[in-house]
């Protein structure tokens, strides 16, 4: 029986189908939901790890031993773990291991593009691209077997279309698997440089059988045509099949690294014309002209950004789609706070004193954005911390004048070892936590100082205050960010500090079902000399005609517009 499943939910129903047995992953939009799939199967141990590289390193583990072991991430993620990626080519597996990476073409949710393909041919690791839901069952079991078949890990290459979109899928059973006794190997397991050597050989040897088996395994697949030979993977396939016209051959490429050197050339001679259709890098582009095989690709399709089948069909045929909305200018809505964020008061007041602000990956993010415009870098996961270090040591005038903000979850993943850094080594740095109580940006998802696991079962939390005096800082704060000038006066006090500090602005996600909502807030006519402070805020649900306004329906009632107007024209909340 058919059903519609999202491609990343059909990537968990892969995993289960496939008996693996345990996954590990860190929470990276657009894979986050794999991870959250598996969790609603029982028999599947599943767990948030503090990010992508202790993921891995734990399900390389878990494969060492016999088990078959899976981790999610995006991908960013995947350069977090890219230590033991590259290292766990070369000790290969027991267990079957597969690792999921989902690319984000046109960056809906990353501050980059990259395509995990460029990783996996530096790693030799071979990777499969499903184009749909179903395929994502199919390849997801798939590459536990070649993992086992050729002791190697496996990547799964998705792209935020594949993961977001859902199509028909069909349900299979269970792999029952036959426990693998675990047998000491060190000359495989233990990589100091003398097993290393014996290794590399084993990975070139290996990567050789995979080339004769992307020849031979018949999952690269062609469908014969004329005049026009489309060769595409992933949902680039997809796109092609609909974009190119209709009497056009196509070689779809489900395994994308090892490619088939005789069955592209083989394809590419029956046409005329041979066009490339793969989003971000030229990977399977720049393989066919090293083989000598004359294609099309990026100097007719772009490098950067989502594919589409109407700019398929508009760059091979010149046939415009008409109605497609491309020619409709749409005004632009900049992601914003939520109503109500609990750390909205927190960039006001930065703005106030017009602080540097080294910022961080998730929702603080949209501090850089205006009316806020509090944030002055963003560069990846715990760069805001080590940044500031950087900072100070280029500038040591500028430790009164700057500051870190890092998320909870974020400064478990990689912001600790900025803040060692930067006692170990000296800085008068000032970093404020803004810990919301949740990982907010993909969804909801609990971290280690949450106190509670993936499947909602009260966990050990992580005391954020006593890690950061356990770290060497001086002085750690712990402030309740709706308080503005608390908040306000506590970045005031710790700049003036002197010394490494630390401020833990704490309040739940609004969002969060047992965050406290108060009655919402008015604007009195009367009283409000349209001065536009409060619009200042970015607040979604204030808004301006001649005088300030709120939405009852969206306000939550956390009052800040309320603090800061200088006429006392806005009340309600617990005033009424």
């Amino acid at each position: 029986m058919k059903q519609l499943m999202l491609g990343n939910e059909a990537v968990a129903r892969g995993v289960y189908e496939a008996g693996c047995e345990l996954v590990f992953s860190y929470p990276g939009t657009p894979s986050t939901e794999i991870t959250e799939y598996v969790t609603k199967y029982d028999n599947i141990y599943a767990e948030w790890a503090p990010n992508e590289k202790v993921a891995l390193e734990a399900a390389i583990g878990a494969s060492m031993v016999g088990a078959r072991a899976f981790c999610a991430m995006k991908h960013v993620g995947l350069n977090v773990a890219a230590d033991p990626l590259f290292t766990a080519a070369y000790t290969g597996v027991s267990g079957g291991l597969v690792i999921a990476v989902a690319d984000d073409p046109g960056m809906f949710s990353s501050q980059n593009e990259q395509d995990t393909r460029a990783i996996a041919l530096a790693a030799k690791l071979p990777v499969l691209e499903p184009s749909d839901s179903m395929e994502c069952i199919e390849y997801t079991k798939l590459a536990f077997e070649i993992s086992e078949t050729f002791d190697t890990p496996v990547i799964l290459r998705l792209t935020t279309r594949v993961s977001h979109t859902a199509s028909p899928v069909e349900k299979g059973e269970k792999k029952e698997r036959r426990d693998i006794d675990y047998k000491k190997n060190a000359v495989k397991n233990v990589m100091v440089p003398a097993n290393a050597k014996t290794r590399r050989i084993e990975l070139e040897k290996r990567f050789k059988r995979l080339a004769e088996y992307a020849e031979t395994s018949g999952i690269n697949r062609e469908i014969q045509g004329e005049n026009l030979g489309f060769i595409s993977c992933g949902v680039g396939y997809l796109y092609a099949r609909e974009g190119a016209p209709q009497n056009s051959g196509h070689l779809k490429l489900s395994l994308t690294n090892p490619l088939p050197k005789k069955l592209i050339k083989d394809f590419a001679s029956k046409y005329e014309k041979v066009y490339v259709v793969e989003e971000l890098d030229p990977i399977i582009e720049n393989f066919c002209r090293s083989q000598g095989i004359d294609v099309i690709g990026k100097d007719l399709f772009s490098n950067y950004g989502e594919y589409s089948q109407n700019m398929i069909r508009e760059r091979v045929s010149g046939i415009k789609t008409e109605h497609d909305g491309s020619d409709i200018e749409l005004p632009g809505r900049p992601p914003l706070l939520c109503s109500g964020c609990p750390h909205r008061a927190v960039f006001k007041a930065l703005k106030d004193l017009k602080l540097f602000v080294s910022g961080d990956i998730g929702c603080y993010a949209l501090g850089a954005g205006a009316p806020l415009s509090a944030i002055d870098t963003t560069v990846c996961m715990g760069a805001s911390v080590s940044g500031l270090h950087g900072v100070l040591k280029a500038r040591p005038d500028m430790s009164d004048k700057a500051v870190a903000v890092i998320g909870d979850s974020t400064f478990l993943h990689s912001g600790i070892t900025g803040l060692i850094d930067i006692v170990y080594n000296g800085s008068n740095a000032t970093v404020i936590i803004l810990d919301n109580r949740i990982t907010g940006m993909t969804g909801h998802q609990h971290n280690p100082a949450t106190g509670f696991d993936i499947r909602g079962n009260e966990a050990p939390a992580i005391d954020l205050e006593k890690l950061c005096y356990a770290c060497g800082v001086s002085l750690v704060t712990v402030v309740d960010p709706c308080d503005f000038e608390a908040s306000k006066e506590a970045v005031k006090q710790h700049l003036a500090l002197g010394k490494p500090s630390v401020i833990i602005m704490k309040r739940p996600c609004i969002l969060l079902k047992n965050s406290l909502r108060e009655k919402p807030f008015e604007v009195n006519a009367e009283l409000c000399k349209s001065c536009k402070i409060c619009i200042g805020i970015g607040c979604p649900s204030i808004s301006f005609d001649k005088r300030a306004k709120i939405d009852k329906e969206s306000c939550t009632g956390c009052g800040l517009c309320a603090r800061i107007c200088p006429f006392g024209a806005i009340s309600g909340g617990d005033d009424e």
